[in-house]
């Protein structure tokens, strides 16, 4: 679809300086802009993109200031990576406009199917589980009985939610993951073997929260596993079971959070932490890749590294110290040697 940069304009709210007329059919970043494309100036290490750019239209800060001559009509807003989001958002709706039941699936007869919902072919519905209007279901994925989506949401290929979770709505399931999944609770038994305990809670996933490819969900032994509003996962994330996740967290790939930890509103989790089970880190925690949280986290809008984790600036000393290490030895070494002789 082609589009008017005057339409474009009107939607994110910017100030044409251009052709207004111009048509757009794609978006692109903006070293790799070509005619009828949009793309973004925001970070000033791409600045000399601009001038060389081959893109039809380039969306900028107000107060970006060329030092050279510009091709292509520039779109003024107050902040062109959200701009830029936006439009992205809006050229995803587009390719996702999907509707109706392909065959062949299974869909219990008890379960409840809302309106304008996509299901996809292989997909499964179980008995009495809920699906909210507007939300789309790829093929392969499983729901599981007593489950419940709301509205607006989309499950990619392959997802498995497990009876009885939930999602809330607006959230977006990347393929391949796995909602409500056996805590790891074994018993060990006094001839050596372990004993399963039953995992009979559940996973509640609440509103506008995104979910990355293969990442896998434990159920609660007892209660819910809980993912709050607008928490965004990325892929491969292990949550195990009883854990709770704050509003607007978000963390990097690879990261495990162990049985029943308690992580805040508004934390940033770099990508390969992990967390050892029944500690609580408070709200607007900020953890770097690789670390290891063994213990509480207790200062608000604080920030951590390293394992096992330390306060940021004390872990650099820490580091600073330990690449002296070898120096330090040697003179050691020379020391001792002086005073036995």
């Amino acid at each position: 679809m082609k589009f008017p940069i005057s339409t474009i304009a009107q939607l994110i709210g910017a100030t044409i300086e251009g052709n207004a007329n111009a048509e757009i059919f794609t978006l692109s970043k903006i070293e790799e802009g070509k005619p009828g494309g949009i793309c973004f100036l925001a970070n000033p290490k791409y600045t000399h993109h601009i001038y060389s750019t081959q893109a039809s239209a380039v969306i900028v800060a107000n107060d970006f200031v060329a030092t050279e001559p510009i091709l292509a009509t520039l779109l003024r807003v107050e902040n062109p990576y959200n701009a830029f989001t936006f439009l992205l958002q809006k050229a995803q709706e587009m390719m996702q406009v999907k509707t109706g039941i392909e065959q062949p699936c299974f869909i219990s007869p008890t379960a409840k199917i809302g309106e304008n919902v996509y299901i996809g072919a292989f997909a499964y519905i179980g008995h009495y589980a809920e699906i909210g209007n507007g939300t789309k279901i790829y093929p392969h994925t499983y729901i599981g009985d007593n489950a419940k989506i709301g509205e607006n949401t989309t499950l990619h290929a392959n997802v498995s939610v497990y009876m009885g979770c939930e999602i809330g709505h607006n959230c977006l399931i990347h393929a391949g993951v796995v909602v409500g999944s056996d805590g790891f609770g074994h018993a060990p038994q006094n001839d050596g073997t372990y004993a399963k305990i039953p995992q009979i809670g559940n996973v509640v996933i609440e509103n506008h929260v995104e979910i990355g490819a293969n990442t896998t969900i434990d159920r609660g032994t007892m209660g819910s596993t809980r993912i709050c509003d607008g928490v965004k996962l990325d892929n491969l994330i292990q949550v195990a079971h009883n854990v709770v996740i704050g509003k607007n967290t978000v963390i990097a790939a690879q990261t495990g959070i162990s049985g029943s930890t308690k992580i805040g509103e508004s934390c940033m989790i770099g990508g390969q932490v992990g967390f050892v089970g029944h500690i609580n880190i408070t709200n607007g925690v900020k953890i770097g890749a690789q670390s290891g949280v063994s213990k509480d986290i207790r200062i608000e809008k604080s920030a951590w590294r390293g394992s096992p984790v330390q306060e940021y600036r004390q872990q650099l000393k820490s580091e600073a110290i330990f690449r002296q290490l070898e120096e330090l030895s040697k003179k050691v070494h020379e020391l001792e040697k002086m005073m036995k002789g």
